[in-house]
Order: structure tokens, then sequence, then C-alpha cells
């Protein structure tokens, strides 16, 4: 026997020795699993044991590169089946597996002594299934992505329990609620209070029976006493507004007659519903190791083009006039009158002089474009508006509260949750005199936008300066594509864009959810929000403008050279300037694109968690038509405007650009300027310049060069209140007549999520 041949059956004697050890374990755990066996020849062809040539899932035993442990079946370099995960913070699930994420059934088990026992589906918790808290509570019921959502039983830790609807992790709908001295609730809830129609009986068997609102009797109602009386009439907490009648029965007392119908409301007072737990962290939010460690033994699967993806493979849907045949003309593949069309208008778009299409021109730093947006000052048709809003959220702001919980009650959220303020020209009680007209201003959700306001850690008195200070906003010269009109502080921090009425109802709609989201989690680029408020002006026009006060992600000490507006569809997504009229303030978009953004390996770990969250929650709450805003500072020019690449310095060796401190990486290292630095904002990253050729120009990605440059980024996904409304559709069905389909921006947001995702992550990958 010669040495390869030792070799060889060396190698196939330890591999089974390991195949039947990692047996035994299984069965241990799982009970006996059946194997497809393998032959010689597949052992012979395959020295990589995270290939199995069987086509089955076979038995593995992991300790992963971040220190956590997995064991179980194992199919084409994921779980596939039964598997076993231990975390190193010592949460653990068992269960089935479907291409590395939970599927199916399985139990998470939590540190603290928490469990969850059910049905999983893509990482979340789905299905039917039962949560144990650490403290002994327990429900049973449905979920929906981590939420109870559906009919369920909750067993309190102190007694109490409730059986019956739930909507987003709180009682919604009909419900019976019991307390632990045998008092109960059958009937109607929101937003986890009792409110709508419901009846109430106390352990000595009196009982209300009427509408409630906020937890407590308002409305018309009746209360009855076991002895046959019963009080009818409209009740209230406000005495002056309770009236009703009594009707005693003929073996009541006299004395009943004096009852007072406000003795109900502190005997409920002390009828209070648990709140709900607050899970540390939830089975979907535990990162797995395969999503964000790239191993030999477990090597990161590869894009069409040679790019690490994220994990999942991605149908190549963005390039819709891809030919097998280079040869193929265009033309040829879409027959379509219009898009023969748009073939040639965008054909016609590939210009050699223009450095998206020739890689032998280099990049130049774009002219420095004037501060964008005109200033508002007297005499501007919007001078009075602007005083009428610094006006109102100096009042919003200024107004005196209670110190500020990030524990909301439900009754926040509600869209009745609204105050209206009059600021009469002399002043009031409670508003200063002013030059402007006479005006109302109401405030949506106060409460909740306080807490937002806290949670993204804003000062109010820096808030109410940059807004109201001596600065006059400026207006953008023209409105957006949604006819909606935008202004900018003096300080560039804010930006306050006008609002539909059907805009302002979405958001309300979903504020709850928003609010929840982004306390969850930290590091969402999702859009932040400061306040939503509304002008009446109260003249003979009676004129509305509602509006939204929210961030603004590219505001930095750093010059942003390049920005992009990116979706993922093609359909129009190009910019109508010339190389030469492109500007530093530009907004370029998909079609415009000819980078891919290379994020160092735990930023571009974190980046695919946050999208896939991001975009779950913008799906789950039927939006569309958002995108992803960037902007990128080139961190090297050389002295006659050129973008430098990594490799290749200026002959100086200086940073030519004002705007790029010499001592960059002075900051970067310096551990005080650490906390400027996070996923969207101020991060180190490179890019890589693609070209377009002229047979790719519909390809949304074009083809990587490997000349790279180093940046900084920020970046952050906006507009994010467009619903799928009767409009959108109708956009849809009339455009899919003439396009393709996949092209066009306005699909059902399901689609519009994952067309999204399979786009930001082509264009955003490891950098290696």
């Amino acid at each position: 026997m010669n040495k390869e041949q030792s070799g060889v059956l060396k190698a196939w004697e330890a591999t089974v020795r390991k195949t039947h050890a990692a047996k035994k374990r299984a069965n241990s755990i799982f009970g006996t699993i059946t194997m497809a066996n393998a032959t010689d020849d597949d052992l012979e062809n395959n020295n990589d044991k995270s290939d199995n040539i069987s086509g089955e899932p076979y038995l593995v035993e992991k300790i992963l590169p971040n220190g956590d442990y997995y064991t179980g079946q194992w199919y084409d370099n994921f779980p596939e089946g039964q598997g076993k995960y231990l975390w190193t913070d010592g949460c653990m699930y068992l269960g089935e597996w479907h291409r590395g994420k939970t599927m199916g059934k399985g139990r998470f088990s939590w540190p603290s002594g928490a469990t969850y026992e059910g049905e999983f589906k893509s990482g979340y918790i789905d299905g039917i299934g039962i949560y144990t808290g650490p403290s002994g509570d327990t429900y049973k019921g449905q979920w929906v992505m981590n939420f109870k959502h559906g009919h369920g039983i909750r067993f309190y830790p102190n007694g109490d329990w409730y059986d019956g609807e739930w909507r987003r992790g709180l009682q919604e709908g009909l419900g019976k609620y019991q307390w632990q001295n045998e008092n109960h609730y059958i009937g109607e809830w929101k937003n986890g209070m009792i409110c709508g129609t419901g009846t109430f009986v106390w352990s000595n068997e009196n009982k209300y029976d009427g509408q409630w609102e906020d937890g407590m009797p308002k409305g018309n109602g009746t209360y009855y006493w076991p002895d046959g009386s019963f009080y009818v009439g409209n009740w209230s907490k406000d005495p002056d507004e309770q009236n009703g009648t009594y009707y005693p029965s003929e073996s009541s007392q006299a004395a009943s007659l004096e009852w007072d119908p406000q003795t109900v409301y502190i005997e409920l007072a002390d009828c209070k519903i648990c709140p709900s737990e607050n899970v540390s962290i939830m089975p979907s939010q535990k990162v797995l190791a395969w999503y964000s460690a790239k191993t030999d033994d477990n090597p990161r699967r590869l894009s069409i083009d040679g790019r690490v993806s994220v994990g999942i493979e991605r149908p190549d849907k963005m390039h819709m006039w891809e030919s097998d045949d280079d040869s193929t003309d265009l033309t040829e593949v879409r027959r379509d009158l219009d898009t023969e069309l748009l073939c040639v208008q965008v054909q016609h778009q590939h210009d050699d002089t223009n450095p998206k299409f020739n890689l032998e021109l280099p990049l130049k730093v774009p002219k420095l474009g004037k501060r964008p947006g005109e200033t508002i000052s007297r005499g501007h048709k919007n001078y009075e508006l602007m005083l009428n809003l610094q006006l109102g959220i100096r009042h919003s702001v200024g107004r005196p509260a209670p110190a500020t919980s990030l524990d909301l009650k439900a009754a926040a959220f509600d869209p009745k949750e609204k105050i209206w303020t009059r600021f009469p020209t002399e002043g009031s009680k409670y508003t200063p005199p002013h030059q402007s007209c006479e005006f109302k201003w109401k405030d949506y959700c106060p409460v909740v936008f306080r807490a937002l306001r806290k949670l993204f850690k804003v000062d109010p008195a820096d808030y109410m300066i940059s807004i109201c200070g001596n600065g006059a906003l400026r207006e953008l010269s023209s409105p957006g594509k949604s006819g909606s009109f935008f202004y900018l502080t003096e300080d560039d921090r804010y930006m306050i864009k006008t609002m539909k009425k059907s805009e302002v109802k979405v958001f309300i709609r979903m504020l709850f959810a928003y609010y929840n989201h982004v306390r969850s989690f930290e590091n969402t680029l999702v859009i932040k929000y400061y306040g939503l408020h509304c002008v009446k002006l109260t003249g003979p026009i009676q004129r509305k403008v509602r509006f939204i006060i929210m961030g603004n992600l590219l505001r930095s000490e750093y010059t942003i050279h390049r920005r992009f507006d990116l979706k993922g569809s093609s359909l129009g997504r190009i910019t109508d300037k010339s190389e030469s009229e492109i500007d530093s303030t530009t907004i370029l978009k998909d079609l415009d694109l000819n980078f891919i953004f290379k994020l160092e390996k735990a930023w571009f770990e974190e980046f695919c968690w946050q999208i896939d969250r991001d975009c779950e929650f913008l799906e789950q709450e039927r939006t569309m038509d958002y995108s992803l805003l960037v902007g990128i500072h080139f961190k090297e020019i050389s002295a006659n405007g050129e973008f430098v690449p990594c490799g290749r310095r200026s002959s100086s060796g200086n940073y030519e650009n004002e705007s790029t401190p010499p001592d960059m990486e002075e900051h970067f290292l310096d551990p005080k300027r650490w906390g400027t630095i996070k996923l969207g904002a101020n991060m180190p990253a490179k890019v890589e310049r693609t070209i377009r050729k002229p047979k790719s120009v519909f390809h949304l990605v074009g083809e990587q060069t490997g000349e790279c440059y180093e940046v900084i980024m920020f970046f952050g996904i906006i507009d994010i209140l467009q619903d799928y409304d009767i409009t959108k559709r109708l956009e849809h069905a009339y455009k899919s007549i003439q396009y393709d389909p996949t092209s066009i921006s306005a699909v059902d947001p399901k689609q519009y999520s994952k067309r999204f995702r399979d786009f930001i992550f082509k264009v955003f990958c490891e950098d290696t």
C-alpha cells in the first residue's frame, strides 16, 4: 500500500470515528435518527465534511468561533432538522431548524429560567406555544413575530389570569380577566386596557354592565345588586358629568338610596391589570454564528459575482433584462414597445466621458453645492407659518409635564390622544402674544413623542434652540415627489416635512409598533421621529398644515461627497443631471450607483442583522416605497481634486481637502470619540468602484473593478410612511402593463421588503 492510499484510508477511518461519535451524542439528545449512507467515492471526492453529497442532513458537533455550541443535523452549511444551540450567555434552543433558522417546533430557554416551548418561524416565536416566565407566570396561545397575537391564556404571578384575544402583545378584542380576589371582567379590550362594552362582577356579586374607557366606566351603564336593585345612568369619573336613576327592589333597604356611584371608581382603582413582562431578548434577536462568522468548517456562501452573501441564497432578480447570451441584443428580450423605448433611452445614457462607464477616468470631487434651501425671512409666503410652527414647538416642549417614563400606557398611543391649543395674537393664560396671525396648534400623542425624544437622548433645550432659536428655517426650493415641502433648521440637525392627512393616519396607526421597535433595537436604521403636529389657521381660509419633525441623517462635520437614495427598483431610478451638473448636494439613485460598500466584519454582521429586523417591522406594518439614504465622505483627495484609491496616495502624501482633517485616524483611535461612531453614522469603511458596461446598463449592480477608497459612511432608512393604499395599487397595475413589474417601485409590501433586502445585500459586503 503506497503512502497516498494509506493517507486516504486513515482519513476515511477518522471520518467514520467522528461520525459515529457525533451520532451517539445526537442520539442521546434526539433519539435515533436515520442517516443516509455515504459511498467511498463520496468520501474521496469530498474532503470537506461540510458538504454532503448524499443530499441528506448528517450529524455534526461544532464549537463555533464566537464560543457558541451546536450539535445536531447539518446540511449545506446550515442546521437542517433537529439540533441544539447553546449561546455563551446561557440561552439555549433545542428543536427544529431549516436553513440555519429556528423553524418548526422547539424549546428556547433563558438564563433567568424563563422558557418557551412551541412553534417557531424564521427565527421568531410564531404559532402556538407556551411561555413560562422566571416568576412562574405562563402564557399559552397564539404568537406572531414574538408578539402574543390571537387567542391565548395568561396566568400572572400574583394569581390573576386572562383568557381572550391579544394583539401585538396586549389584550385587544374580547376577553375575560379574573383577579386573585375573584373579581372578574368579561368584555372588550383595547391596547391592554378595558375599553368598549363589558361586564365587571365583584366577588360580592355586585355587577356593572355597560361602556368602558381606559379601564373605568364611561358612558351608558347599569350597576346591579344581588337583591335586584339597579342604577342606570351616564357614568363618568367627573361627578359633574355623572347622572342616573336608582331603582330599588322590594327587599332593598332605604339606606341604598344614598349610595354614591363614585364609590365604584374607588373600588376599581384597586383592580389593576398586571403589566406585560419585559423579556430581555427574544430568540430572533440572538445572533447565530453561521450568519456572523466565516470559518473553514462553515464557509460563507458566495454570490454569483463572487461577493460574500449574508448566508441565505438570494435570487438575483435585479437584472431584469439580463441574457445568458452576451451577443443577444437587449431589445430582443423585451418585445413590449414601451419597454423597447426605455431600453433605447437607457442605452443612449452610456457615455464614455462619464466615469460611471469608463474606468480610465478618475473619480473627481463634485463641485461644492450651495447650502440647500431658501431662508424664510419676513415677506416670504410661509413666514407666518414658520412663526406659528416655532411658537407651537416652544409651547409643546416647554410645557410643564411630569417626569417622562419609557414604559408608556396603551392610552398614550390612542389616535384620540391629542391636544389643541389656541394662540390668539394678544396672548392668553397659556400662550404668549405674537406678531403672527391667530392660529390653533395640535399635538398628536404628546406623551409618546416626549418619550421618543428622551429615548433618542434629545435635550429639550437644545431641541427648542435648533427649531425655535434666532436662526430662521430654510425651505427647500422644490417639494418632493409626494408633494410635501421640506424645511431645515439653521444647524441642519432637524428636518421638518409637511404631511398629508393619509400619512398622518398611517403613522398614528403604526406609532405603537414604531415606538416598540426603536426601543427594542438601539441601532435601528429606521429614521428617528421627534414630533407630529398640526397648525390650523383660524381666518376665512381655515387651512390645516400637518408636519413631522425628524432627524437629518446626513448632518456631519465632514463634507458629504456622494449621496444615494437606494430602493432596489430600476424604473425612473436615475438622476436627470449630467456629470458636470452633479454637485455635493445632488441625491443620486439606484442606476447612478457606481460603488460597492465594504464594511468591517463586525459592522457588516450588525448591518445585515439590523436591516433584516427593520424590514420585517416595515413589512409587518404594510408600508413600502422606503429607501436607504447613503452619504459618503472620501478620506483622501489629491491636489487636483481626485479621489485617491487605497494604496495609491497623492504625491504630497497630504490631505488636500479642508473638510478632511489631517488627524482623522486619531479621531477613530481616540476612545473619547468612539461614541460618535455607530451603525449608520461616522462609520469608517471602504467603497469599491464598479463600472457599467454597454450591455449591463440595466443591472442595478455594476461590475467590480478592485479599485477601493477609504471613506466615512452615513446611512439610514427613510420615507417609511407610505401605505400600500388604493393609489399605489392602481399605480402598480397601470405600470405593470407597460413595464416589467419587478422594475417599478410600487409593489406589495412583502415583495418590496424582499426586493429591497436582496438589493442592499448585493451592494453591501464584508471587507475581507
